[in-house]
Parts: structure tokens; C-alpha cells; sequence
């Protein structure tokens, strides 16, 4: 699959999801939740791995880097994000997590020595100004005097711990000899039974929902939002690197305003206007840089 493909499927599924997970907050507690959702995206990728005959066996000494993959990306940071997107809004959880793209580029530098170059700077700026602008009226409101600061605590964490997930699944995704599929599956695997053990730790009641709103979401979630789009970004991250894949984030919250349009008759504003052209200009520039050694990189075993 080409660069464009895979940016536009993580783009459009993820984007979409912002949507659909305040219907998994409620009365099934947080974690649970995301047990549920990565437990039934596991189960998906595991059927998808048999049908297709791909390989699921992975070597045991490379398990831990696996498991440490799952822990964080699928795991620690959801539980934060699901935090934060019950005590804010999700135009402002939006705004707080495009800050990934600047935080992947730091952790990059930190871990691998990649340089970070003006042009991604440039697009990051770009592209974070342009999401607090569509956003605006949010970002004027948070106050100190309740619970709004605690939210964007978590959501900032939850940006450093999936930054820490994505440099794990760098490790991973750059050992030739494990593909996406097996990783995916085993980590996710492993994300949803830990979940499951730190909400028992936690005192939550384990019970389930069978709400409509509840079941329809976190379908979506499990199957689109975890099983094809991660699939599809560790994918892409091989290809072109953490910090530009991460650049994906900028262009959810296009995506959920396009879809709020559309099914609650979200009226724009000339500001709002202004930030998305700030968005498509900071993501042409991510699109348009010159193949890197990562890039040419076409022997991906997904």
C-alpha cells in the first residue's frame, strides 16, 4: 500500500472516532472498556492472521518489547485519554493530542539521534495553530476553578505515553523479522487482559453494557478504530517515521467537524476557516518532503 493510502485510511477512521467514544463512558468503567475494545480487536486480527495465512509466532526473547508496546499504546494510554474525554470536550482533547507530532519528534531525536529537520517544525506549528483556532472557543474556556485542568492533564500524559508506545513500536517495526499483524495481535491481546487486571486492582465493578450506543461503538472501535487503523499506522510509521506519521492527528479533528457538519449542522466560522487551511498546509508539507531512507523501505511484512 502507498504512503497516501494508509495516511488517508488512519486520517479518516481515526478521525471518526472521537465520535464514538463518549459512548463508552458511562456505566461500564473506563478500563473495561478499553479491555473490551482491544480483547475484540485482538480476536479480529488473530481470525484475520488465520484466514490469511499469516505468520502469528513471534521469537519469546522478543515478547517483552511486544508486551511493553501493548502496555503503552494500548493501554496506559487509553485509560488516559478516556480520562480526559470525560471531564473536557472532545474539540479541546483534539487540540491537546496534536501535540503528539512535537512530542514524537523529541522522543525520535532522545532515543534514535534523528535529527528534527525545520520542515517538521514547521508543519507542527502549522498544524497546532490551526487546530486551536477551529477550536478556538474551547480553548478560551478552560478554567482552573474546575474539573477542565485535570482533564488536560491526562490528555497531555496520555500524549507522552503514546509517544513512548510509538518508540516502542519503532524497535519493533524495525526487527525485519516481525510483522505488524503478529505484533499488533499479541500486543493488543496482552493490552486488554492487563486491562481487565488493573480495573480488578482498581475496585471497578466488572459488568458490560448492552446499550445500542454502547455495542455500536465500541464495534467501530474494536474493528476500524484499533484492528485496521492501527494495523495501517504502524504501517505507515515504518514507512516515513514516528513524527510524520503522528502528523495524522492533526487532520482527526478536520474529519469529526466534516462528520458534525454533516449529522448536527455545525455552522463554520471564518476563524475556524482559517485553521483548516493552516492544517492542509502543515500536512502538504509532511506529504510532500522528499523520500527518506525509511520511505524507500517497501519490504513491510504486514
Amino acid at each position: 500500500m502507498q504512503v497516501f493510502v494508509l495516511y488517508t485510511l488512519v486520517v479518516l477512521i481515526w478521525g471518526s472516532t472521537w465520535a464514538a467514544i463518549p459512548y463508552q463512558l458511562g456505566d461500564v468503567a473506563a478500563e473495561l472498556s478499553v479491555a473490551y475494545r482491544f480483547g475484540i480487536a485482538a480476536l479480529a486480527i488473530y481470525a484475520y492472521a488465520l484466514l490469511s495465512r499469516r505468520r502469528l509466532r513471534l521469537p519469546l526473547d522478543r515478547l517483552p518489547m511486544v508486551f511493553l508496546q501493548g502496555t503503552l499504546l494500548f493501554c496506559l494510554n487509553y485509560f488516559l485519554v478516556y480520562y480526559g474525554t470525560a471531564r473536557i470536550t472532545s474539540g479541546l482533547v483534539a487540540v491537546l493530542f496534536s501535540s503528539i507530532v512535537i512530542s514524537n519528534a523529541i522522543f525520535e531525536r532522545l532515543f534514535f539521534k534523528t535529527p528534527i529537520d525545520a520542515r517538521l517544525a514547521i508543519a507542527g506549528a502549522l498544524g497546532m495553530t490551526g487546530i486551536a483556532m477551529i477550536f478556538w472557543p474551547e480553548v478560551t474556556e478552560i478554567s482552573l476553578e474546575d474539573d477542565t485542568i485535570v482533564g488536560v492533564l491526562f490528555v497531555l500524559a496520555s500524549v507522552v505515553t503514546a509517544s513512548l508506545g510509538n518508540m516502542t513500536a519503532v524497535v519493533n517495526n524495525t526487527r525485519r523479522d516481525l510483522p505488524v499483524v503478529a505484533v499488533n495481535a499479541h500486543a493488543m491481546a496482552w493490552a486488554a487482559l492487563l486491562s481487565i487486571v488493573l480495573a480488578v486492582l482498581l475496585g471497578r465493578d466488572v459488568n458490560f453494557s448492552l446499550d445500542r450506543g454502547y455495542l455500536v461503538s465500541l464495534a467501530y472501535l474494536a474493528v476500524f478504530g484499533s484492528a485496521i487503523a492501527f494495523g495501517c499506522y504502524l504501517a505507515l510509521m515504518r514507512r516515513i517515521g514516528p513524527a510524520r506519521a503522528a502528523y495524522s492527528s492533526v487532520l482527526f479533528p478536520v474529519v469529526a467537524l466534516a462528520i458534525s457538519t454533516l449529522i448536527e449542522g455545525y455552522r463554520w466560522t471564518a476563524v475556524a476557516g482559517v485553521g483548516i487551511m493552516l492544517t492542509l498546509a502543515g500536512n502538504w508539507l509532511i506529504l510532500s518532503r522528499r523520500k527518506t531512507t525509511i520511505e524507500k523501505t517497501e519490504g513491510t511484512n504486514l
